[in-house]
């Protein structure tokens, strides 16, 4: 991996800068990340940049535990072209194909007035949608049937009904809308302390694997929460992924379950909920992507976990952030473009005559290493001075972080093609078939990047902490 420090990633490092500053961490720690590789993903914005500097923020993070933890200097070298291409796919399949990503109903629609995006891909937001629509799951006839209404009004009952959609909007007029108001006004990344009352525990980590006896409860869904978790199983942690009995993640399980415990758990029932709160109780992290009131609604709120386990660090992500009329409302990273100005700025710089968004989820991806950092910060400030840790960010922060970076014009100097040398020498046997990932985009002297257990189906394990770590197989280059 090569790496050169220049003018040429300022912008990588500004990314970089912004995202530690919101983690509290010291600013002349992000003097041992180095970036290299030229080149960007065709993007009215800095999309590469974002990518690369949050890759290295979460790599920082690391490196700054493994350095309390095992004394290890701090050394970050992170690959730009190689954190693009990861915030497409990381898995390349070897005689099979992954499924489409997007349901055959979901997209952009032209409404009365303007555009509008539905998000159709999990069964119960089709219905919603279609519901609302009074039509069947047919592009076409979704198509005509959108035509016939204002976008903002097909918008408001679609998401009345239990569905996800969003009108694309400019930024200023996102700006002007009290939800974009309440996301520009909140920080990159809230960060809030307290006394932990116990002592945290004090796993041994080794230099290759720095957060093995960690244990992370996932409790997050396509997208973002996925990839943090993904990283730290990554870097040797624990991770237990937890979803209800019938949901599945089919165009997504292939990319993000590596590394990682996957298990099912019915929350609406005592046993459910019960094994879930003894697994709190084990847990050292705590990360979860659902709305802002629904652990409250289980009975578990912040005062019921800080009680369970005292010592936990957590973090927190949302859609469209945690204050405003919008704080509870369904969201992915795509609508989120369209919402706030993204998917219009793409549209209108490049002279395109419909949405044209940013060419990976990077919004998404980006918040997922901003969360992994959030945890690794976490860990670090609970190992130093035993307090509790509880971050919060959301994928609209991040979309006006990436924004106030400002807008590209003109060509760009494209990546060079993927080659075999880009990815892993073995084999990742997955639940799927064989296949081959991406060399990690980030490296630290002598670390071993897990890749055990290989991705397989949500559901695979057993709801229970593993009595040891399972990495007997490495990402490295």
């Amino acid at each position: 991996m090569q790496h050169v420090s220049s003018t040429r990633f300022e912008q990588s490092e500004w990314f970089l800068q912004q995202a530690w500053a919101a983690l509290r961490g010291a600013s002349a720690r992000c003097a041992a990340v180095r970036f290299g590789e030229d080149g960007a993903l065709p993007s009215v914005f800095a999309t590469s940049d974002l990518a690369a500097g949050s890759v290295a923020v979460a790599a920082l993070a690391l490196a700054e535990w493994r350095a309390q933890v095992v004394g290890l200097p701090e050394a970050v070298v992170v690959d730009r072209r190689l954190a693009s291409l990861w915030f497409a796919s990381s898995l390349r399949p070897i005689g099979w194909a992954l499924p489409p990503v997007w349901d055959a109903v979901a997209g952009d629609y032209l409404a009365q007035d303007g555009w509008i995006r539905l998000h159709t891909n999990a069964p119960h937001h089709r219905q919603a949608a279609l519901a609302v629509l009074g039509v069947a799951g047919e592009r076409e006839a979704v198509a005509r049937a959108v035509r016939g209404w204002s976008a903002d009004a097909l918008e408001s009952a679609v998401v009345a009904a239990g569905g996800c959609a969003a009108v694309m909007r400019d930024h200023a007029a996102w700006l002007r809308h009290p939800q974009g108001r309440a996301v520009a006004d909140a920080p990159l990344v809230s960060v809030r302390r307290f006394d932990a009352a116990v002592a945290p525990r004090h796993p041994a980590g080794d230099v290759s694997r720095p957060l093995a006896g960690i244990r992370v409860l996932d409790l997050t869904r396509i997208i973002a929460g996925p990839v943090a978790t993904r990283f730290l199983a990554a870097a040797g942690a624990d991770v237990l992924r937890i979803d209800p009995p019938r949901w599945e993640e089919p165009g997504a399980e292939q990319e993000l379950t590596v590394g990682k415990r996957t298990a099912r758990l019915d929350l609406k029932t005592t046993e459910g909920l019960s094994t879930l709160t003894a697994l709190l109780a084990d847990a050292d992290v705590l990360i979860h992507g659902y709305r802002s009131d629904a652990l409250d609604r289980l009975g578990l709120d912040e005062a019921s976990r800080r009680a369970i386990n005292p010592s936990l660090v957590e973090v927190a992500l949302d859609a469209y952030g945690w204050e405003g009329p919008w704080a509870m409302r369904r969201g992915f990273d795509s609508l989120v473009q369209m919402s706030c100005g993204i998917a219009e700025a793409g549209m209108r710089v490049w002279g395109r005559d419909r949405p044209t968004p940013l060419p990976v989820q990077a919004l998404d991806h980006a918040a997922g290493y901003l969360v992994a950092a959030a945890a690794l910060r976490g860990l670090t400030e609970q190992q130093r001075d035993g307090h509790g840790w509880l971050a919060r960010t959301s994928l609209a922060r991040v979309a006006e972080w990436l924004q106030s970076a400002g807008q590209k014009t003109g060509d760009l100097a494209a990546f060079s093609s993927e080659t075999a040398l880009d990815l892993t020498p073995a084999q990742e046997m997955t639940g799927w078939g064989p296949a081959r990932r991406l060399r990690m985009p980030a490296a630290l002297p002598d670390i071993q990047w897990c890749a055990m257990p290989p991705a397989r189906p949500l559901g695979s394990d057993q709801p229970v902490w593993p009595a040891m770590s399972p990495c007997s197989q490495s990402m490295n280059s």
